[in-house]
């Protein structure tokens, strides 16, 4: 394990009452004795980097704790962009990947898990371990790629606590005491104290669900003939339609919605590469797919965020004609395949692009089907469950990306968000530790005119956070991905928020962030803006026209502008506003064409001036 260097750092466990605990660990001996519940905890202080060092712990018996580290310890936490694993980011990383040998930086993964009765006082397992080559694919990308520049900069143990959860709200991650700020989901947070409420919806929720899959099954005309399922070489298609992958369904043909469409496509392989093994990539697919070729089982997958990349067995691939089938589940709204992503066989150095015409057929109608229960999500569960068994535990500070879950509630997170916060240091008796986090990146298609958004509101409210002591914002909205909330860029975004712990948690007197916006003065027709956070110098990350930029009368009505740089200010303007009110930046779901940062490479935040929306 890695303990933190230079804190109030506990050791804690359990024991019958009254029995009396040693422990042994630098040539120094604590003892204590458990009280009355049975629990004990013993406090060490000045604890200075290195090790590995061991640990012995005696009562009635005897424990030995080996290869422990003293250095820095960070909660690594939030939902899935911050849970995302090295293994799914690895078509970026694969040298990284390769080469991962750091002893002295140590990953823990909290299991998921909720409780909505009582904070717990312990994890139901869990383990320490080194960053290895075979280790690392399990590992969050954000925190290793964090925990390691930490690492290579100051040449110390990192410790990482990853301890996040995909799809997870802020809500659910505060404390009940935190929560009563809160009445909505403090209200909520009271009704889900009643495991019998708990188990009604689970049950009433597994079997709506299982209903609608075992009906689906039994109308798929793809299933009709055992002996001839259309995943079969042997089955012949007939009249089955013509339509281009990447694409959806029901834009060729509206009347076909949810339920299930079988995809062929056939694809000539040259006899050299017979048999050989091979990696099918299938983007990502709406919603569920089952893969076949040449009538084989290639893979499945349940959901639409993973990526499709599955392995061809040796021995499948043939000479000349190959068919590949994709069976389709759509649950709910547009079924198909994303566009802009890979779809491809790859064998050895050839790839067969597998773009284009596709047949394709509805195997089955249906409804769509209404979404489980995420319980898990709910406010306080995750709170007591993953986060409370660790407040004893010293720390040097917190990483958290999160906010995709509440960008329908951005006003709320102007609250939520630091409450949050504050909660976490007031349930830890480690003051204002550094809690440092990701601003939402760029989603979602990029709009023609300027126009409102939520997760610009939502960006807002993190950058105001930035008002409590000792935190920090990476703004990430030049990595994200149009297509997918889960994009793949995870080095940048760890190494950001390292550059924030260096000047946060560690006191150098670097740059660590792009412009902030702080003031502006009307001058005519145009809008001057100063920064700061300017480093050496406001510049494009392009090299370009600075863009990104809208302005507006005192009517609201905001038009894309015309912008310059002149120093450390940003002159803005349109020729058709003669008295300019207003100025936004990067406001938008996907601001693609935002490319303000300072010399140093760090993008600017997005804001505004105006408050035409609240």
């Amino acid at each position: 394990m890695v303990l933190q260097r230079g804190a109030d750092t506990s050791i804690w466990g359990w024991a019958d009452p009254g029995e009396q605990i040693t422990v042994l660990f630098l040539d120094t001996m604590y003892t204590t004795g458990a009280n009355q519940h049975g629990e004990w905890r013993i406090s060490m202080t000045g604890l200075t980097a290195g090790g590995p060092y061991q640990m012995q712990l005696v009562a009635d018996n005897a424990i030995t704790i080996r290869d422990i580290l003293i250095g820095d310890v960070w909660i690594c936490s939030g939902q899935s962009n911050m849970e995302l694993t090295m293994q799914r980011v690895s078509p970026l990383y694969e040298d990284e990947i390769a080469v991962a040998d750091y002893p002295f930086v140590r990953y823990f993964e909290v299991p998921d898990r909720y409780n909505f009765n009582r904070e717990q006082q312990d994890l139901p397992k869990g383990q320490w371990r080194r960053t290895t080559p075979e280790a690392i694919p399990e590992f969050s990308a954000v925190s290793y790629f964090f925990g390691k520049a930490l690492y290579e900069h100051y040449q110390i143990p990192i410790g990482l606590i990853n301890a996040a959860l995909g799809g997870s709200p802020a809500e659910a991650w505060i404390s009940e005491e935190g929560l009563k700020a809160f009445p909505g989901h403090y209200e909520e947070a009271l009704q889900f104290k009643d495991s019998t409420l708990i188990e009604k919806i689970q049950r009433d929720d597994r079997q709506r669900i299982n209903g609608w899959y075992s009906e689906l099954r039994r109308r798929d005309q793809g299933f009709a003939d055992p002996k001839e399922p259309w995943y079969s070489p042997e089955f012949e298609p007939d009249d089955w339609q013509e339509m281009n992958i990447p694409g959806y369904w029901s834009d060729e043909d509206p009347s076909i919605k949810n339920g299930v469409v079988w995809l062929r496509k056939t694809i000539e392989i040259p006899p050299d590469m017979a048999g050989k093994p091979a990696k099918l990539n299938l983007g990502r697919i709406i919603d569920a797919d089952s893969t076949y070729l040449n009538g084989v089982f290639i893979g499945t997958i349940s959901y639409q965020y993973p990526p499709r990349r599955y392995t061809i067995p040796a021995g499948i691939l043939k000479p000349g004609k190959n068919t590949l089938v994709v069976r389709v589940i759509s649950n709910s709204g547009k079924g198909g395949f994303l566009v802009d992503k890979p779809y491809e066989l790859v064998a050895g150095k050839e790839i067969f692009d597998l773009k284009g015409t596709w047949q394709y057929r509805a195997g089955a109608a249906m409804e769509p089907l209404k979404g489980e229960t995420f319980i898990r999500w709910k406010p306080l569960g995750l709170y007591n469950g993953m986060i409370a068994p660790l407040t004893h535990f010293a720390i040097k500070g917190v990483i958290w990306y999160q906010g995709e879950s509440n960008a329908d509630r951005p006003e709320e997170y102007r609250t939520l968000f630091p409450a949050l916060i504050n909660d976490w240091r007031r349930n830890r008796d480690q003051g204002d530790f550094p809690f440092l986090f990701v601003q939402l990146p760029n989603f979602m298609e990029a709009k023609p005119q300027p126009s409102e958004s939520n997760w610009a509101l939502l960006r807002e409210a993190q950058l105001k956070t930035l008002a409590l002591p000792n935190t920090g914002m990476a703004v990430a909205i030049d990595i994200g991905e149009w297509n997918d909330i889960h994009p793949l860029k995870k080095k940048e975004v760890g190494e950001r928020l390292a550059l924030l712990a260096r000047k946060v948690a560690y006191g150098e007197d670097i740059v660590a962030a792009g412009p902030v916006y702080e003031s502006m003065r009307i001058n005519g027709n145009k809008v001057e803006l100063t920064f700061s956070n300017t480093g050496s110098g406001l510049t494009t990350r392009d090299s370009g026209k600075l863009t990104g930029f809208a302005i507006a009368g005192e009517d609201g009505k905001f038009v894309w502008a015309a912008a310059k740089i002149e120093g450390d200010r940003v002159i803005v303007w349109n020729d058709t506003i003669s008295r300019p009110a207003a100025v936004r930046y990067a406001w938008a779901d996907n601001p693609e064409n935002a490319n303000l940062c300072n010399r140093e490479g760090l993008p600017a935040t997005p804001f505004r001036t105006d408050t035409f929306k609240k």
